[in-house]
């Protein structure tokens, strides 16, 4: 406290020897004219050695904002928000302008200058344990009295904050480590157990709650108890509901739109679960993505121009489900359990040739996360795609051919091979070898010294008849 002290006397001398910041709306008198961008620090010394050598200990008109501006970016790194407050009316007034160009540019400074996020806040006390909440409900179920539980559930889901009250190991504890999320696991079973036993209205007030925490907190995490929080709450029964969507999806979306870094938090604690907890948001996802794209009642949920970031934001939180399922040393599931069967009755070509062309954009395609896709969807992807290079290919040669004035021959539109049966395995491979500019043609295959017209049962036979040799017991070994 003692040097931030001496620091900001020496602020409050140098603003003495500074002339007033006069408001910015009398520009004419100072020669100020319009707002010009902001000047870089070799002008502002250049200028200021000038103004000194003139013998002028004031600094006039356009020197004023460039001033104002320094000191006021000196103060804000020097003092801590609660600190500038407790100063700010012995400070002159900053016009307008000078603010916004501070603010402007203090997106161009480097991470490491910017100030940090602040600390995780102090929780409220928050004693009950596992054992207290399960006799809790067993008085209630048994006396129909709900007041303690109602209590609990309002109170806990309320906010980012009491959710790690009442989670949280250590109440102030950092936990700010990817193997150790610092959550109470085993009271979060408890609570989430019992949940979906309780009367209607508690379990409305939970979803209240819920959405008043995430309007609370949408401008994003800033500290890892928010993390913990949305870990918490993306293990809730109550979106196994169509009529808990809405809510659903916003916090998906809240979630999906956090930075990597927090991503790879998440990623992290989610596979700490155990596989019948893990299993569980992950069939609520996909039955979302599912119910979303083919809606048994349409009028249950809102019309799908008006939604249409909630697919993306469930299937960008699965591929975080996906990728705990891949960094555990174990699978905690079988990866064949993330496919999404519905998927099949979509156009995927449609999301294929989306992912082609928009790649690089934000264009949301399904290709873009391959875990979703089934196996018939992937082959159905690959045969097409295959065909369409191949029609493109032939294209190519016929076009040019034309363009060349040359004699056009059908040959062009094919691969074709010419092997002997008896060195099959050599001929074939001199042959693609030979050819490797029209490998994404079809292929044709005809065998030396026999008559016939390749329709594809001679294809047949030569793929069968090349992989026998290729993985016979003579060549494998060593």
């Amino acid at each position: 406290m003692d040097g931030e002290h001496y620091a900001l006397s020496g602020v409050e001398r140098e603003r003495e020897r500074l002339p007033p910041i006069y408001n910015s709306s009398a520009p004419a008198a100072f020669g100020r004219g319009a707002k010009q961008p902001f000047p870089s620090l070799g002008s502002f010394i250049s200028t200021l050695s000038q103004r000194r050598e003139a013998g002028g200990r004031g600094v006039a008109g356009g020197m004023t904002g460039t001033l104002s501006g320094t000191l006021s970016g000196t103060l804000s790194g020097t003092l801590s928000g609660t600190q500038w407050l407790r100063h700010g009316r012995e400070l002159p007034p900053i016009c307008s302008d000078v603010r916004q160009k501070h603010r402007l540019s203090i997106d161009t400074l480097p991470p490491e200058v910017k100030a940090p996020f602040p600390s995780d806040p102090i929780l409220p006390p928050r004693t009950k344990t596992t054992k207290e909440f399960q006799e809790d409900m067993e008085r209630a179920v048994q006396s129909g009295d709900w007041r303690e539980v109602r209590e609990f559930y309002l109170t806990t889901f309320d906010s980012f904050i009491e959710i790690n009250a009442a989670f949280k190991r250590e109440a102030n504890g950092s936990f700010n480590t990817i193997d150790d999320s610092g959550v109470n696991a085993k009271f979060v079973n408890a609570v989430y157990d019992a949940l979906l036993s309780t009367p209607q209205d508690i379990q409305k007030s939970v979803l209240k709650g819920i959405i008043n925490s995430l309007l609370r907190e949408w401008k994003g995490p800033r500290t890892k108890d928010d993390l913990r929080a949305y870990f918490i709450l993306v293990q809730n029964p109550q979106y196994s509901s169509t009529s808990t969507y809405v809510i659903y999806a916003h916090l998906l979306r809240q979630i999906a739109a956090l930075s990597e870094a927090d991503h790879h938090f998440l990623v992290h604690w989610l596979k700490k679960l155990s596989a019948r907890r893990f299993r569980q948001p992950v069939e609520r996802l996909l039955q979302f993505i599912s119910t979303r794209l083919f809606p048994a009642e349409p009028d249950e949920l809102p019309p799908l121009a008006k939604c249409s970031w909630w697919i993306p934001s469930a299937t960008k939180v699965l591929g975080l489900f996906n990728a705990a399922n891949s960094v555990s040393s174990a699978p905690i599931m079988p990866f064949t359990d993330f496919y999404n069967i519905t998927l099949e009755h979509i156009d995927f070509m449609e999301e294929y040739r989306t992912w082609q062309n928009y790649g690089n954009s934000n264009r949301f395609s399904f290709c873009q996360f391959p875990f979703i896709l089934s196996t018939v969807v992937k082959k159905a992807i690959i045969q097409k795609d295959s065909e369409q290079q191949m029609i493109s290919q032939a294209r190519q040669s016929l076009v040019s051919k034309v363009s060349r004035r040359q004699r056009v021959d059908m040959n062009l539109l094919f691969l074709n091979i010419k092997v002997r049966r008896a060195q099959l395995l050599s001929d074939s491979l001199d042959e693609l070898t030979r050819k490797r500019c029209d490998l994404k043609k079809k292929l044709r295959v005809t065998f030396v010294g026999e008559a016939g017209l390749d329709m594809g049962g001679l294809t047949k036979e030569w793929f069968l008849l090349l992989v026998r040799q290729i993985f016979h017991t003579d060549y494998g070994s060593s």
